[in-house]
């Protein structure tokens, strides 16, 4: 099991590049899965603002960077009922922050093939948030389209991380890529 928070996709021939640069920011690790990386770094929000600020200096740094994926938790899982049970027990605390907005989840899947499904795994807490939103009489609404919030859900082999992103957010940091 490695400790990370951060999940790095990288494009192309860029492994090397990427890596390197990563490692300015924190603890880098090969992962079992073709151009992706892992990394734990202290502080999410220092990070975030560091590689953003690097991008603005040197736009060709995301000719190696596909996708920067940092996670606010993260969690071990076993199987695909293990894997929705944590799931809906991370997310709980997240409710008020979708009250009465558009959002919707985007899962990236590393592992688990055959076991866990992208696609129904987001619908599945699509419609677990719907549902706690109702009940709590402050509805939200499923939108792909400038979305108010996105739930982003990552995993590499068995472990899982999540974090929630604003409107303002995915327009601030131009290396999240949920999408």
């Amino acid at each position: 099991m490695q400790d990370w928070n951060v999940v790095i996709s990288v494009r192309g021939e860029g492994y090397q590049r990427a890596r390197r640069l990563m490692k300015e920011f924190g603890n880098v690790s090969r992962s079992q899965f073709l151009n992706v990386l892992v990394m734990k770094v202290d502080s999410i929000e220092q990070f975030m603002d560091r590689l953003q600020e690097r991008i603005m200096a040197d736009p060709s740094i995301t000719d190696c960077l596909g996708h920067v994926m940092p996670a606010a938790i993260t969690f071990v899982f076993e199987s695909s009922e293990e894997f929705e049970n944590r799931l809906c027990g991370v997310v709980v605390p997240w409710i008020p922050s979708l009250a009465n907005k558009t959002f919707h989840v985007r899962m990236h899947r590393r592992g688990f093939k055959g076991v866990l499904s992208s696609q129904r795994e987001e619908q599945f807490l699509d419609h677990f948030l719907m549902e706690r939103l109702a009940e709590a009489g402050t509805p939200g609404e499923i939108s792909f389209d400038d979305p108010d919030m996105i739930v982003a859900v990552e995993t590499v082999s068995d472990q899982a991380g999540l974090s929630l992103w604003s409107r303002k957010e995915l327009m601030r940091y131009s290396f999240l890529h949920i999408d």
